[in-house]
């Protein structure tokens, strides 16, 4: 029977330097929930910027032992094989950051900022806390909380852990609509895999207008990014192709 392991993380900062500092995750299996939520001590000191979303300070972290240390990271190496499912919201950034620790996922993934993006394309942000509140998540979650013995804390790992949880039943539900007669969970894998159609710029000269409309007007400009800007995602990148190739 497969376990769904829903994670995040929280680190001394973004850079690549930066490491763990706090672990927490959810084992959800046959309706039964285990609960991970452990502190990490780190040789890299906290970035104030870092210190200002997430709270923690070097006090909380005093003699607390390395990520690697912890029985929270033994139990998610216990959990990494290829029949369960890791799910967490922008995956890229929390597994870099568990690969820093040594940690390589054999899990099936589910990144729902990716599936998110799918199928709730037209939302004007796709952040975990935009949809706490836009879907009342926020409502739910202190009773949730109670039953699983977990504080609610806004950018605390295991309080982020509590909102997806929430988040999840929605965008599974999202996902059954769309797709019908498909395996949702299953589904969901296969978009986090899937580059992602963008609409509507949200940067630059064009912003606010549809990709569609620049590539009528002024395919030149999609042509000059492609060749000039080094930092387009790989989402952009196919977006562009799309529209450039009719």
């Amino acid at each position: 029977m497969p376990k769904y392991i829903i994670l995040d993380t929280e680190t001394t900062g973004t850079g690549e330097t930066d490491r763990i500092i706090q672990l927490g995750f959810l084992v959800l299996e046959n309706r039964q929930v285990s609960v991970y939520n452990e502190f990490c001590s780190s040789d890299i000191p906290i970035a104030y910027a870092a210190m200002e979303v997430h709270g923690i300070t070097p006090e909380l972290l005093e003699g607390k032992p390395s990520c690697r240390e912890t029985a929270a990271f033994e139990a998610l190496n216990a959990l990494n094989s290829s029949e369960n499912y890791l799910i967490i919201h922008n995956a890229p950034f929390d597994l870099g950051m568990l690969e820093k620790e040594g940690f390589t996922c054999n899990m099936k993934l589910i990144d729902t900022l990716r599936v998110a993006k799918h199928v709730f394309e037209d939302e004007e942000a796709h952040r975990l806390q935009y949809f706490r509140y836009k879907l009342g998540l926020y409502k739910q979650e202190q009773a949730e909380a109670e039953s699983l013995g977990i504080v609610v804390k806004a950018h605390d790992a295991i309080g982020d852990v509590l909102v997806l949880k929430l988040f999840l039943s929605v965008l599974r539900q999202a996902v059954q609509e769309r797709f019908s007669n498909v395996n949702p969970v299953e589904m969901m894998v296969e978009l986090t895999q899937k580059p992602i159609l963008i609409k509507t710029f949200r940067f630059g000269k064009y912003r606010g207008k549809t990709v569609a409309e620049v590539a009528r007007d002024d395919n030149g400009y999609l042509k000059w990014m492609l060749n000039n800007m080094e930092n387009l995602d790989d989402d952009m990148r196919y977006t562009i192709n799309y529209y450039l190739n009719g």
